[in-house]
């Protein structure tokens, strides 16, 4: 079995799908891997890299020729994937809700892509999920952002000329990311609170020394969708959430903002006069900014400034601590591919019923087969 590391090609993909680790492993389960040239080079991985762990290296027509396994960050285009052959698995970040007629075109060039993002969250799946793996980064480097932009220090400082009080630092969205940010703040000496609309992450909050602020007065919500994802509350609950966080953030320095529902535009959760009661030089993070935004005014891309507070909008945040991040995202295609590795076809066997394969599988046989996308 060939399995084939594609260079990416999406502007500001830094990250790269298979590390030297796990070329070494694949190669331990019988496989042969050829990574196209310069594939890892933003992500600090040399050729040489590769070849001393057991990789063949090539252009991108001869990596693709012959693999029967296609692995990725980002889905390619067609013109990237030009010479792979009908049947060829395609593993990575699909992103098929958004890119349809891309997901169209993998089904008709006889592709089976299977969209790691679609991973069940699921106990036997958790070594596999790219989704946590790489919000976890993106929650650290969204406090580390915060803190390049924030004009002021973190920690509170008693000093001979006087005390520093700590930053507040707010974080909406329990998540994944939104955890990592608060422990992050935390270890940089913020005063940190959070809040979510589901109610068992209050605990997780006050596990990591953080204020829970959650709204208390409507009864009956818990604000959890399938899959341990957040879902869209009532009318009731949303307005009484708005009262309580305008109240609260008025008084942050530092608000990171991380709620994304699965399939839909990202909530929107901070208003334009929202922002404009937080004193100027505070710092709006959102990491929901690709899928709508969480805040109004945020800009793909950007840091923009709104009444004094700059509102930062980084695409791909993950692709900004890449070596990491292309460490665990290849780590999470490894331990998926692993787990259903046959050695005596040396090939991954995917059963057609399987909970995490039914899960991940778009296109087989030339057709769209995962009921998310039916319709």
């Amino acid at each position: 079995m060939k399995i084939a590391v594609l260079r990416e090609t999406a502007p500001g993909e830094k990250r790269v799908s298979a590390s030297p680790e796990t070329v070494r492993k694949f190669a331990a389960l019988g496989a042969q891997v050829m990574v196209e040239t310069g594939a890892g080079l933003q992500a600090s991985i040399t050729d040489a890299d590769y070849e001393a762990a057991g990789a063949a290296l090539g252009d991108r027509a001869a990596t693709v020729t012959g693999a029967g396994i296609v692995l990725c960050v980002q889905g390619p285009d067609a013109a990237t994937l030009a010479g792979v052959a009908p049947g060829t698995l395609l593993v990575g970040a699909l992103d098929p809700l958004r890119e349809r007629a891309r997901v169209d075109g993998y089904a008709a060039a006889g592709l089976e892509a299977l969209a790691m993002e679609f991973m069940p969250r699921i106990t036997r799946a958790q070594s596999m999920d790219i989704l946590s793996s790489q919000s976890n980064l993106a929650g650290y480097k969204a406090v580390l952002d915060a803190a390049s932009e924030y004009g002021r220090a973190f920690p509170m400082m008693m000093t001979a000329a006087g005390t520093i009080s700590a930053a507040r630092l707010f974080v909406m969205g329990v998540g994944v990311a939104g955890l990592q940010a608060i422990a992050t703040g935390r270890r940089l000496g913020a005063q940190v609170s959070a809040t979510d609309v589901r109610a068992a992450t209050k605990e997780q909050i006050e596990s990591l020394g953080a204020k829970p602020v959650f709204v208390d007065a409507v009864a009956g919500i818990e604000g959890e969708g399938s899959g341990g994802y957040a879902s869209e509350m009532s009318d009731a609950y949303q307005k009484a959430q708005a009262e309580l966080v305008s109240a609260h953030i008025a008084r942050q320095d530092i608000v990171i903002t991380t709620a994304l529902i699965p399939g839909r535009p990202a909530p929107r959760l901070v208003s334009d006069a929202q922002i404009a009661t937080m004193r100027p030089g505070s710092v709006i993070v959102d990491l929901a900014v690709e899928q709508g935004g969480n805040v109004e005014g945020a800009v793909a891309g950007e840091i923009v400034e709104r009444h004094g507070v700059k509102i930062v909008g980084h695409r791909n945040v993950p692709s900004r601590l890449a070596a990491d991040a292309a460490a665990l995202f290849s780590r999470n295609l490894y331990n998926f591919l692993s787990a259903y590795w046959d050695k005596e076809r040396n090939a991954p066997d995917l059963p057609d019923e399987d909970e995490i394969v039914k899960g991940i599988r778009l296109t087989q046989g030339g057709q769209i087969v995962n009921e998310r996308l039916s319709g």
